[in-house]
């Protein structure tokens, strides 16, 4: 079922970034192109605390999807 992201709020597509950001940064640290202070410099430009949030739990998803300790 495809579904238009043009269509939902700023809110879903923010979540949606930060989901995108956190896999590629996990991504990143899987190939060892990067260390996980990588995450924490992300996380520090994140103004709002459900952002905060919402990127970390990306992060730890990633990070077990593709074995990353």
């Amino acid at each position: 079922m495809p579904f238009n992201l043009a269509l939902l709020d700023a809110e879903q597509k923010n979540k949606i970034e930060l989901d995108k950001q956190a896999s590629f940064l996990v991504w990143k640290m899987k190939q060892a192109k990067c260390g996980p202070d990588v995450v924490t410099t992300q996380l520090s430009k994140l103004v709002s605390e459900q952002e905060k949030e919402w990127f970390q739990q990306s992060v730890d998803k990633y990070k077990r999807i593709m074995g990353v300790a």
